[in-house]
C-alpha cells in the first residue's frame, strides 16, 4: 500500500475520532489575549511542538500550514492575521480538511475577532503545493515532514522554498533521532505514518534544510519525545527521540555556508574594552552574544584564552552575530 496511503488512513480516522495520544508535544499552548480554543482543536493537537512565534508574525503576513490537524495552528495564525485568506491550510485528507473545517464553526462563537475565511482550506500534497511562487511570508508544518522518506522530503522543503518570498520564515516542528532507526522500524509504514521511524539525526535534518538553499538557520528548541523500548518495539536496543523546532529563513546564502544557530554564544573575557574579529563580530568585555556555529568555530579557531564559547543549548531565540 505504501507509506503515504498508510499516513492517510492514519490520519482520516484520527479526523473521524480524535486521537488524543497521537502525538505528544511539551511546548506549552500559547496563550494570547482573546484568543479562546476549542477544546476539540486541542485534542486533535497532532503535533510535536509548535510553529507559532509571534516575532515571525508581523506585519499582516501571508501564511501557509501544511497537514492541517485540528485547525489549531491555523486558529493562531489568524490570531495574527486577521484578513480573508491570510492563512492557508493545506491537507491530502478530505476528512481532515472537514474536521478543521467544522472546528472553525467552534472557534468562531468563542472568538468574537475570528472569521473561519481568514483561512482558506485547501486539498493539496506536500509534495506539490497549490500556491503561487515566493507569495508567502510564513510557511509552516508540525510534524508531518518527519513522515516522508528522504526523497519526499527533499521534495516538500523544495516546495516550501519555492511559495516563500525572499527572507521569507520556513517554521517548523519534527523529531529528530540520533541512534541508528533499525531497518525492521524504518520500514514499518505505521510507524512510519506515527511519526516514530522517520525521525533523522539533528544534523542530517539541518543539512537537508541548507542543501535546498536556506541561509539561515534557527534551533529554537529541542526537548525529549518518546522512547522506543525493546518491551514495545522491534528494536533490540533503546532509541530516545527528541523533538526540534527550527525557523529557516530564506536569506542568500553566504559564501562561506549558512549561519545556524544552536544556542552557542561567545563571551570576551580579555582585559580590553572589546574584542573584533575584524569579520563583522564585536564582544563587549563579558557580555555574551550569541553566535552562529560557524562563528563559534572561526572563534574557536583563533587559539585565544581571551574568547569563551559555551555549548549548544538547542535555543535560539534572536540576535547576536549575523
Amino acid at each position: 500500500m505504501g507509506y503515504l496511503e498508510t499516513t492517510k488512513n492514519v490520519y482520516k480516522e484520527a479526523a473521524e475520532k480524535p486521537d488524543v495520544g497521537l502525538c505528544c508535544t511539551t511546548t506549552p499552548i500559547w496563550q494570547l489575549p482573546e484568543l479562546e480554543i476549542p477544546n476539540i482543536m486541542l485534542e486533535m493537537n497532532y503535533g510535536c511542538g509548535s510553529t507559532v512565534n509571534p516575532r515571525d508574525l508581523i506585519n499582516n503576513p501571508k501564511i501557509l500550514y501544511v497537514g492541517v490537524g485540528g485547525g489549531m495552528e491555523l486558529l493562531q495564525f489568524a490570531y495574527f492575521s486577521r484578513q480573508k485568506n491570510g492563512v492557508i491550510g493545506i491537507d491530502v485528507v478530505d476528512e481532515m480538511l472537514e474536521a478543521s473545517h467544522n472546528n472553525f464553526k467552534k472557534a468562531e462563537e468563542l472568538n468574537p475577532w475570528f472569521k473561519s475565511d481568514f483561512v482558506d482550506l485547501k486539498k493539496g500534497d506536500a509534495l506539490s503545493l497549490p500556491v503561487e511562487d515566493q507569495s508567502i511570508d510564513v510557511a509552516a508544518q508540525n510534524c508531518l515532514f518527519n513522515i516522508f522518506t528522504k526523497d519526499d522530503l527533499k521534495l516538500a522543503l523544495e516546495e516550501m522554498y519555492r511559495v516563500l518570498k525572499p527572507n521569507g520564515r520556513l517554521v517548523l516542528s519534527d523529531p529528530v533521532c540520533e541512534n541508528k532507526m533499525p531497518e525492521a522500524l524504518l520500514n514499518d509504514d505505521k510507524l512510519r505514518a506515527l511519526c516514530l521511524s522517520g525521525a533523522l539525526p539533528l544534523n542530517e535534518y539541518i543539512k537537508m534544510i541548507t542543501d535546498v538553499g536556506f541561509g539561515t538557520i534557527e534551533i529554537r528548541a529541542k526537548r525529549p519525545y518518546r522512547v522506543l523500548s525493546p518491551n514495545h518495539y522491534n528494536t533490540s536496543e533503546t532509541i530516545f527521540i527528541e523533538s526540534v523546532e527550527v525557523c529557516a529563513i530564506k536569506d542568500p546564502m553566504p559564501k562561506d555556508g549558512p549561519c545556524i544557530f544552536t544556542g552557542k554564544t561567545a563571551i570576551y573575557i580579555g582585559n580590553s574594552v572589546f574584542f573584533d574579529d575584524k569579520k563583522g563580530h564585536t564582544l563587549l568585555q563579558n557580555m555574551p552574544l550569541a553566535v552562529c556555529d560557524k562563528t563559534a568555530t572561526a572563534l574557536q579557531n583563533l587559539n585565544t584564552n581571551d574568547i569563551y564559547i559555551s555549548e549548544s543549548t538547542y535555543f535560539y531565540d534572536g540576535g547576536g552575530c549575523c
